[in-house]
């Protein structure tokens, strides 16, 4: 990959985005991962306005730490960069309080857990709204097209996604190339919507190296048949996620009345 002319190409193309649709920046949630750290570094180099967003909801500190050390990065070298904190702990809390609790255990997490990223996402189009900017999404490849390892109306629902052409690899990539703190180029994938340390590879039973192998099988028409050990279980797992989550993946299907009925 030519890294710097796809980081280029990328802020070009962030830059005729943001003019086309007549709005003054860009608000991105910041994880302490690579991605949001990609994508934020990515904005900032557009020169447009930047907003960095914290919304810790009991997070770990790893977590919070990473995030914080990046934002101070990259104000230190980018004057339209800016931040904010909501701490959104107590609201999640109340939420969780007035929700019914008698549900499947496994259910009952894993719904709050995209409740975590629903709200997020409804602090993020709060801040957008009242500045004029756009939510930028810092899904990769393989998460949003590859096995749907994301929250549909969480940190799915966003205005423009940047990276979602690039597979896991490739972010860390040009997160090399954009001197993102080592702290976060090292640090294990998590999505830190369950509170605790459950990283990606524990959640989703395969590693983003071995997904985008199974991605690059599949779309080159393989079958589970024509591999054995990990790498026939590796291509299970994708292709299971990637059946059931198609609804994340493709676009909300629309009934279509005939014109004779109308």
């Amino acid at each position: 990959m030519q890294t710097k002319k796809v980081i280029d190409y990328i802020v070009n193309w962030l830059n005729s985005y943001a003019k086309n649709a007549g709005v003054e920046g860009f608000v991105v949630g910041i994880s302490g991962g690579i991605d949001s750290a990609v994508v934020s570094t990515l904005c900032a180099k557009t020169g447009l306005p930047t907003l960095c967003v914290e919304m810790p909801i009991h997070q770990a500190e790893s977590q919070v730490s990473r995030g914080r050390e990046h934002i101070d990065f990259l104000m230190s070298g980018y004057p339209n960069v800016q931040k904010t904190e909501i701490d959104l702990g107590s609201v999640f809390d109340e939420f969780q309080a007035q929700v019914p609790q008698d549900a499947n255990e496994k259910s009952l997490h894993l719904s709050l857990a995209n409740s975590r990223a629903r709200l997020r996402m409804t602090a993020l189009y709060f801040l957008a709204g009242i500045k004029h900017y756009l939510v930028v999404g810092t899904g990769n490849k393989i998460e949003d097209f590859g096995v749907g390892f994301f929250t549909k109306y969480g940190d799915g629902g966003v205005d423009i996604s940047p990276i979602a052409d690039l597979v896991k690899s490739e972010v860390f990539e040009l997160g090399r190339v954009l001197n993102i703190p080592e702290s976060i180029l090292k640090a294990q994938p998590t999505d830190g919507l369950f509170g605790d340390s459950r990283s990606d590879e524990d959640q989703l039973g395969a590693n983003y190296d071995e997904l985008e192998w199974a991605m690059k099988e599949k779309e080159k028409g393989s079958s589970s048949s024509g591999f054995s050990g990990r790498e026939k279980v590796v291509f299970e797992i994708y292709s299971h996620l990637n059946k059931i989550n198609q609804h994340k993946i493709k676009p909300i299907p629309i009934c279509e009345i005939p014109e004779n009925l109308k």
